[in-house]
């Protein structure tokens, strides 16, 4: 049976970029007052973090934590490590394309409530969805 988990990562991955971007375009937009910058920051985002969370993605698939972890705590742990590399992934890019580092802690520091609430809801939403799993795991 062919493995359609891969459609299903990268459909999540579109999701939440589209989501990630908006968020991050007016948060870097709040930060510097300057909409153009936060367009900057959020189109290179779109790209780093799209390539980050595609394989964030494959290895949560592939790593276990047996049938009691696989939902409401699975997804706790998973969003506190997809926010740690997506944290770092905006300070850089506001930080370089900004050229202040302030402004680049500024806008992660933001992101770090807006998108671990906006993240956690995405994921819960996906855990209900059948689409590129052979088969259900059970809900809890």
């Amino acid at each position: 049976m062919e493995d359609k988990s891969h459609l299903r990562h990268l459909t999540k991955a579109i999701t939440w970029r589209f989501i990630g971007t908006l968020d991050t375009f007016l948060l870097a937009w709040f930060v510097t007052g300057n909409s153009v910058t936060g367009l900057q920051i959020s189109v290179t985002e779109l790209i780093t973090k799209t390539l980050l969370y595609y394989y964030h993605e494959r290895l949560w698939f592939n790593f276990s934590f047996g049938e009691r972890l696989r939902s409401r705590w699975r997804h706790i742990f998973k969003t506190f490590s997809w926010r740690i590399v997506g944290t770092a992934d905006t300070i850089i890019i506001a930080w370089i394309i900004s050229g202040n580092l302030t402004t680049g802690l500024k806008i992660g520091g933001l992101e770090l409530l807006t998108k671990m609430i906006l993240y956690y809801i995405h994921e819960r939403i996906w855990y209900r969805i059948n689409f590129g799993l052979e088969t259900r795991i059970k809900k809890r």
